[in-house]
């Protein structure tokens, strides 16, 4: 099923709305953090007026190496609360302690791309055990195919939806992508990174290594080999052909990131599970009334 939606463009009500939703934040906002694996793992809840954890309730991913405290991902926390639903955005740890902002290209690359299905399974966890049933998925860009590789590998009866909002494609990750963000063929690095995986050093580093947006990054074999050896679970519409829960796919109609995100989509035909919702103008962050609207689309849905 398809929809659209047409965002309000007034910079009035921007600042106005933008003003309310910072209040609302600075009231209902709270950093809840735990320990797994020795690290300190955190994230930022907001509870929507008289509401509980038995009440609907979203598990929010942020993309590729940023963080739970991106605008983005703090508007479309208070913009859900104005929606009556309340939220657990959580960080990635990237293989470091208590994290926060975004991730240092200078710092070593030990993380994998497939951490994130075990870090969200550890605040899943945690939700249940405050008591929640009804939990909605959702994840932006990258976090949005790591959230739709959870969902459907990793079901489980706390899950009630799942909301995908500008999900990374297979091509995000192609060998093409990589030649053309760094100008080299990505071949001979992870020949040289599997190599060092079967010589039993996948967790020593590799210098000077072109990694994601980082450019002569330190990076281990076996995080290179995570990111960048071909699974067919990168694309996520490959895994809403497999979808369990009910899923809700947001498109921006000015997503350059994600561009060919709707015609894969569209290849799928129609799948029982699974809707979109486009938002015109929109493009890959969201930013001000189309965040607005993202978080109506997601009210819409479990609707």
């Amino acid at each position: 099923m398809k929809q659209t939606l047409t965002a309000m463009k007034n910079t009035v009500l921007t600042g106005l709305l933008a003003a309310s939703m910072a209040f609302a934040g600075l009231v209902n906002a709270e950093e809840i953090k735990q320990t797994w694996q020795g690290k300190t793992l955190n994230a930022n809840l907001e509870m929507a007026d008289g509401k509980s954890y038995s009440d609907e309730f979203v598990l929010l991913l942020h993309g590729t190496l940023t963080h739970k405290g991106r605008s983005t991902y703090m508007a479309l926390q208070q913009n859900l609360v104005e929606q009556g639903i309340s939220s657990l955005s959580i960080n990635l740890s990237f293989g470091l302690n208590d994290r926060d902002g975004e991730y240092d290209c200078a710092v070593p690359h030990t993380h994998k791309h497939t951490d994130a299905l075990d870090e969200v399974g550890v605040w899943l966890d945690w939700l249940e055990q405050q008591g929640a049933n009804n939990v909605t998925l959702m994840g932006h860009s990258r976090g949005g195919n790591q959230i739709a590789w959870f969902a459907t590998e990793r079901d489980r009866d706390s899950i009630a939806n799942v909301v995908l909002w500008a999900p990374a494609t297979g091509a995000q990750q192609s060998h093409e992508s990589y030649e053309a963000s760094f100008g080299k063929a990505i071949g001979p690095i992870l020949a040289q990174a599997k190599d060092r995986i079967k010589a039993s050093k996948g967790d020593e580093l590799m210098q000077g290594i072109d990694f994601i947006y980082c450019q002569d990054a330190q990076v281990t074999a076996a995080a290179f080999v995570d990111y960048y050896d071909i699974k067919p679970q990168f694309d996520t519409p490959t895994l809403l052909k497999s979808a369990k829960k009910p899923t809700l796919v947001i498109i921006g109609s000015d997503d350059d990131v994600v561009a060919d995100l709707p015609g894969a989509i569209e290849a799928l035909g129609d799948l029982a599970k699974v809707q979109t919702v486009t938002i015109d103008g929109a493009d890959h962050f969201f930013l001000d009334f189309y965040n607005e609207d993202s978080a109506i689309a997601v009210r819409e849905f479990l609707n």
